[in-house]
């Protein structure tokens, strides 16, 4: 009985620290494919034109999760990782090491990082890195992911084909898919929480 009530009491507070690094990307790609942040400028029609495209790649057997990384404040609490696409990708591969492990596309203003569990995917790389640089702008850097995803698609013998660029959703389902993402993600960090206390009391 003390054991299940430690569990219940631990169930109320597991959620705020199993995810305590305050890197957003780690935090919501448990939950999705592609990490679009909230205040990146990005239209709501081409960060769900990039996540068509990601989840077109997964189910023609190229699966792989995408960041979008427009500012410096997208990192949370490592910024010292901006504008470091490769650093940044092995660090995020490694973050989130025990919920995914597929391929990982980074992309900021100046370039690509790609891993796959936390360490460089060197054939893969060496297309990104000669790709235009993405840009500045939230859209320019979507847009970007959307060619670097079909291009490495291609490497691997995929072949991909972009989805049309739809009307952006009307605010209420946005902030209804923000509301289910954020549940989603919360849930996925709380049963690693429940499950570490599990192994550590039996």
């Amino acid at each position: 009985m003390r054991r299940l009530a430690a569990l219940a009491a631990l169930a109320l507070v597991v959620v705020p620290l199993a995810r305590a690094d305050g890197d957003p990307a780690s935090d919501y790609m448990l939950a999705v494919d592609v990490f679009v942040p909230f205040d990146g400028k990005i239209s709501a029609a081409r960060g769900a034109q990039v996540t068509a495209l990601v989840a077109e790649a997964k189910q023609r057997g190229f699966p792989l999760k995408v960041a979008l990384i427009v500012t410096r404040y997208d990192l949370g609490s490592v910024p010292s990782l901006w504008l470091h696409p490769h650093e940044y990708a092995r660090f995020l591969g490694q973050e989130d090491f025990f919920a995914f492990k597929t391929r990982l596309l980074v992309v900021m203003p100046n370039g690509y990082g790609v891993s796959e569990r936390g360490k460089t995917l060197a054939r893969a790389q060496a297309l990104t890195d000669k790709l235009p640089k993405p840009g500045t702008s939230g859209d320019a850097i979507a847009v970007a992911a959307e060619r670097a995803v079909t291009k490495l698609a291609a490497q691997s013998g995929v072949t991909l084909t972009l989805p049309p660029l739809r009307a952006p959703a009307t605010s209420s389902t946005t902030n209804r898919d923000r509301l289910v993402i954020v549940a989603a993600v919360l849930g996925v960090a709380g049963l690693a929480g429940i499950a570490y206390v599990i192994r550590r009391l039996f």
